[in-house]
């Protein structure tokens, strides 16, 4: 029996930490992101159909995806980002299903932050969490992770759908605006009610 949740929300919502417990909790966590730098290391299966699709423009000197000219290419350029998810989105699809397959939990988790702005996953998840928090919050904790300016972030958000519409679509919602024991806490409350859920749920043949 495979029961999986969807776990997204936007960027510097706490998607890593919140994925992070359930892992602690013994639950198999397939990353998206994870996959996706996978993909875009040297060798990568996605680094010759970026060079064929954006010749050399994107790819550092030891055949990798330029992370840092990709961010400013695909915020400036919508063109260019569908570009991209196009190589991409189906590669990692594959490999989620790849890993689906794979593993022994109770119940599965996939992290994916662009899960409502697809819908690859719609035939793979059976209940979508939603790490949220406030606008502001997601801001100035990205700023500081990642070394961004406020306008960089504001462009990254751009791209999703926007809070009220995530939290309208989801079956479950975690408010990571606190300490960290915080979310922890209703981390625990939802894992023993993913594991009722595991149980009662069909098999999906996945």
């Amino acid at each position: 029996m495979t029961f999986v949740v969807g776990l997204t929300g936007g960027i510097g919502c706490g998607k890593s930490s919140a994925s992070q417990f359930f892992s602690d909790l013994g639950i198999d966590v397939i990353d998206t992101d994870v996959i996706a730098r996978n993909l875009t290391q040297p060798y990568g299966l996605a680094i010759n159909p970026i060079r064929n699709t954006f010749q050399d423009t994107l790819i550092t000197v030891d055949g990798a995806l330029d992370r840092e000219k990709m961010r400013n290419l695909i915020f400036s350029d919508s063109e260019s980002r569908l570009k991209l998810e196009k190589i991409l989105h189906p590669l990692i699809l594959k490999e989620t299903v790849r890993q689906v397959a794979q593993t022994q939990s109770s119940y599965i988790m996939i992290v994916v932050p662009l899960l409502f702005e697809t819908n690859d996953y719609d035939n793979i998840t059976q209940r979508i969490l939603v790490i949220d928090c406030e606008e502001q919050q997601q801001i100035l904790r990205t700023m500081v992770r990642s070394n961004l300016s406020e306008q960089q972030v504001r462009a990254i958000m751009a791209t999703q759908i926007s809070r009220k519409e995530r939290l309208q679509k989801a079956d479950d919602v975690i408010i990571n605006d606190q300490d960290i024991d915080y979310l922890k806490a209703q981390i625990t409350q939802l894992h023993h009610k993913y594991l009722i859920l595991s149980e009662e749920k069909p098999d999906t043949g996945i």
